[in-house]
């Protein structure tokens, strides 16, 4: 089981990731990949609710009637996004205005439901947890990596500290939300290009061993 879980976190964080592969939750990119604190505390909401989703969700899954599942995993989902938007009300109220609707929009993130219906549905709950959390820190990486560009590139600065110096002339694009899109292109290009190169290698390999 431990080898399964390995299998399942890789697979979260690279092999089946939720941005790279699935191309699923791109939207976020666009309200707080300009900050990275915002980034992060967006990424760890996503994670927290992606998780404990899918676990609640798996361990319920037997007592859940297939007409009403969609309306039952909603539900569910819902009730972790608002502790995850309470919780910041009560202790990190300037982020939480920072980051406006977007925490309560988390529910609407393709990220949460296509684990719910992918993998809890048919998995046991530790899995189920461990394939949340996967997937959670696999689009957090890559949320958290365009941020450190964009806000660096956009104000100079990381975590709100500024980085460089005078001479430095912050790119206006990149404060804005099509720098997003350029950026995940660039990075499921790369993700792609690897993945391919990794893969003729693996081929050629093969073929030379089978000879």
């Amino acid at each position: 089981m431990k080898s399964n879980y390995g299998k399942i976190l890789k697979d979260g964080i690279w092999s089946n990731n939720p941005i790279f592969v699935q191309v699923l939750g791109i939207c976020s990119t666009l309200a707080v990949t300009n900050n990275v604190k915002n980034t992060l505390i967006m990424a760890a909401g996503v994670t927290f609710a992606t998780g404990l989703g899918s676990l609640t969700l798996s361990a319920i899954k037997d007592l859940i009637p297939r007409k009403v599942r969609m309306i039952i995993q909603v539900l569910v989902l819902s009730f972790y996004v608002i502790l995850v938007d309470i919780v910041l009300r009560a202790y990190l109220p300037a982020v939480s205005k920072q980051l406006g609707p977007y925490v309560g929009l988390i529910i609407t993130n393709c990220i949460l439901m296509g684990r719910a219906e992918a993998f809890a549905a048919a998995n046991p709950p530790i899995a189920s947890l461990v394939d949340g959390v996967a997937n959670g820190l696999g689009y957090g990486i890559v949320l958290t990596a365009i941020a450190v560009i964009r806000e660096f590139l956009g104000f100079g600065s990381i975590f709100g500290m500024r980085i460089a110096g005078a001479w430095f002339t912050p790119w206006t694009i990149m404060i804005m939300a099509p720098s997003a899109f350029f950026l995940v292109a660039l990075a499921l290009w790369g993700a792609k290009s690897y993945t391919a190169r990794a893969e003729a290698r693996r081929k050629a390999a093969g073929a030379v061993r089978s000879r």
